[in-house]
């Protein structure tokens, strides 16, 4: 009997790159990053998705000017397809977004977690890089999002509170959710060489007491058009395509598009979100 060929499978799903943007406490920035990582993922030319992985809490929509009429909840109560609730930036980036002050999408049962696998394996079209913009902290939807994902990008700012949380963070990660590499992004630096100088003394505490690999992702300097297209709730790169932080986005988005894939099953998006939700894969099919 002919067996299938493994490089036919590959072709209907190629690798899906999933980064799970994350921080410590809030004010590092990382939604922000999230959304012009996806933006400059875009106008590069990849199918880039942007999921609003702080489920109760949504901002994803606000920095991008976006009012979504329906949200995943909607999907989870079998009111609306996923691909209904998928909105579009004018940069070309697909936008997932959550529920906003609905604490009961915090803590979705295990049929409304594998609600999300179904409903995202059964998207028509397919992804290049898929960013997940996650809560700030380490609630159980953050660790779960950070395990789940091929990269992790902790976001952090050179301050000792943000040195602190994250360096819990990767605590919490690499001890207890099998977490062993991550890239990070020094955020908001005012002088050049800033970021790696908070990077390294960083590394030098997780080399010192964590088993990790620690890679410098680069910086993102303090740009006030940064600042001006928050307020005008778009990406900057939209807003100021030519400004420092623009420029820096996109050295990020050609790094991290070198970054490892996966090869095989890993690397589906399906994948992905059945990691995130730790459960058999028996009981997956069942619900599927």
């Amino acid at each position: 009997m002919l067996q299938p060929d493994p490089r036919a499978r590959e072709q209907v799903s190629p690798p899906v790159r999933v980064i799970a943007v994350t921080g410590g406490k809030g004010g590092t920035g990382k939604t922000s990053v999230a959304v012009n990582l996806a933006t400059a993922f875009a106008l590069a030319g990849r199918k880039a998705m942007l999921l609003d992985g702080d489920l109760g809490l949504a901002n994803v929509d606000v920095l991008l000017g976006l009012t979504p009429r329906c949200t995943l909840e909607h999907v989870l109560k079998g009111e609306r397809r996923l691909e209904e609730v998928i909105l579009q930036t004018g940069c070309g980036v697909r936008v997932v977004p959550a529920a906003s002050g609905v604490a009961r999408m915090a803590a979705l049962s295990s049929a409304e977690q594998a609600g999300i696998v179904q409903a995202f394996s059964a998207l028509p079209e397919p992804l290049d890089v898929l960013i997940v913009d996650t809560a700030a902290g380490i609630s159980d939807s953050v660790l779960q999002f950070c395990q789940s994902a091929q990269q992790v990008l902790v976001v952090l700012r050179d301050e000792p509170t943000s040195l602190t949380d994250t360096y819990a963070l990767i605590k919490v990660l690499s001890r207890h959710h099998g977490v062993r590499q991550f890239r990070v992004l020094a955020n908001m630096t005012r002088s050049a060489g800033q970021g790696e100088s908070v990077f390294r003394r960083l590394q030098r505490v997780t080399d010192r007491y964590l088993e990790v690999v620690m890679d410098y992702a680069g910086e993102i300097p303090e740009d006030d058009a940064l600042r001006k297209s928050v307020q005008a709730q778009r990406p900057v790169l939209e807003a100021f395509p030519s400004s420092p932080a623009s420029q820096a986005f996109k050295r990020l988005a050609r790094a991290a598009g070198r970054w490892p894939l996966p090869i095989g099953p890993s690397g589906r998006l399906e994948f992905f979100l059945e990691r995130m939700l730790a459960r058999p894969a028996a009981r997956l099919q069942v619900l599927k």
